[in-house]
């Protein structure tokens, strides 16, 4: 798999392309990290040999060091380098050998100062407690040359070194630190875009499902008008051709608010249609038209409302619920009451609640509705549940102990209003 070098941005000019470089480098280096390690491993292994050639003595204690020994501890101070990344502690540890070995003989090789790049990279991506365990790898060589070749101070000889591993061991802290904060803020963004995405999908999952609830309403309602309309239009059309006309009529005037429902609600989805036609919805003062179009459709229905309006109004949501929950019980009492059923829809209006009861009850000696009902998927009762939930309503449906069905909303009067 091959991984995108990202792109500096925010930056003009050398700097762009100096970073734009070096994040290239870094790319390389995690796809082939043995080609940088053998790189640097290589350069100082020569850098050392060639100071074992001859070089060492401007440094060492005691010129008289067998040149194999030289050459030896010059390879076992390079060499394990090349595990500096994967193994830092263990190349420490076995330069640390080298080193002591070195400092107690006194040739005192230059080399031993390659100790700092293991000790970075254990102060880099090792826990604080193994840079003690590093200070007590590098602590014996230096008290061992310091003693058997006292020829400099002890500020002079080790308190330096000491203080030039402190500094290398800091450094590795604070770019330990920087990758951490870098690595956090990446996942921190990465978490963020993951909960952006399960939002978006969450509210479309509930946009999809409040306008499969509004074209249900709409069309079951309106399709089981037209439904009990052209049935009756049907039946008169032998006898009265003028009751059939007024059934034709109907059809048409209920088709044409059912296509305008639609096409509102159709039209709201439209990002850039600005012009989409926002009707208002439908409040309890329209009970009284969708009453009189399903007793047009054959279902005599009484309508029992308040005389006096609530001294708390309804919120538009809340009277959009009751409309539609009342408009959802007519339809199924069309679909499945059977002929000569009629239906009483009743709103009360109290200090704590709302309440709309729709009841029906069969013509003598039908059967009762649930014989009659269809087995359906109950995607109607359904989405009257879901919109009572919304304002914190019950919504109780059942039959009656005398024969017919009874739809019972109560919507908390403190909850409609917020």
């Amino acid at each position: 798999m091959t991984q995108e070098t990202p792109q500096p941005t925010g930056t003009t000019g050398p700097s762009r392309h100096a970073q734009r470089l070096l994040a290239r480098a870094r790319a390389f280096d995690a796809r082939h990290p043995w080609v940088w390690d053998g790189a640097l491993t290589a350069l100082w292994t020569v850098a050392a040999l060639v100071d074992a050639a001859g070089g060492w003595r401007n440094t060492a204690r005691d010129p008289g060091v067998p040149v194999w020994l030289v050459f030896t501890l010059s390879l076992a101070l390079t060499v394990p380098l090349y595990w500096r990344r994967r193994h830092p502690l263990a190349v420490l540890a076995v330069m640390a050998c080298a080193v002591l070995v070195s400092d107690a003989s006194g040739a005192f090789l230059q080399a031993s100062y390659l100790q700092m790049l293991p000790l970075f990279h254990i102060a880099l991506s090792h826990p604080p407690r193994a840079l003690l365990v590093s200070f007590a790898l590098l602590l014996p060589p230096l008290v061992t040359g310091a003693v058997r070749f006292p020829t400099e101070s002890w500020d002079q000889r080790v308190v330096p070194t000491l203080w030039a591993y402190a500094l290398v061991a800091l450094l590795g802290i604070a770019v330990r630190s920087r990758k951490d904060h870098t690595a956090a803020l990446v996942d921190r963004a990465r978490r963020l875009e993951v909960e952006r995405d399960q939002e978006v999908r969450l509210a479309a999952a509930a946009e999809r499902t409040r306008i499969a609830r509004e074209m249900h309403d709409i069309i079951g309602h309106n399709l089981s008008v037209i439904t009990g309309l052209a049935d009756g239009g049907r039946y008169a059309a032998a006898k009265s051709p003028e009751r059939a006309a007024q059934a034709l009529e109907a059809i048409g005037t209920t088709s044409r608010e059912a296509l305008a429902e639609l096409r509102r609600l159709l039209g709201v989805l439209h990002d850039d249609d600005q012009e989409a036609v926002r009707a208002p919805q439908p409040t309890l003062a329209d009970l009284d038209a969708l009453v009189t179009g399903v007793r047009k459709a054959g279902l005599p229905v009484h309508l029992d409302l308040p005389a006096d309006p609530p001294a708390q109004p309804l919120s538009p949501g809340a009277q959009l619920t009751v409309y539609r929950v009342v408009q959802e019980a007519l339809t199924n009492t069309l679909k499945h009451a059977g002929p000569g059923s009629r239906a009483t829809v009743t709103l009360t209006h109290t200090p704590d609640d709302v309440r709309a009861d729709i009841t029906n009850t069969p013509a003598a000696g039908a059967p009762r509705p649930e014989q009659t009902r269809e087995r359906g998927r109950g995607q109607g009762l359904t989405g009257m549940r879901e919109r009572a939930a919304l304002y914190d309503g019950t919504l109780e449906c059942g039959p009656l102990p005398t024969g017919g069905w009874a739809v019972r909303l109560r919507l908390p009067q403190k909850d409609s209003s917020s």
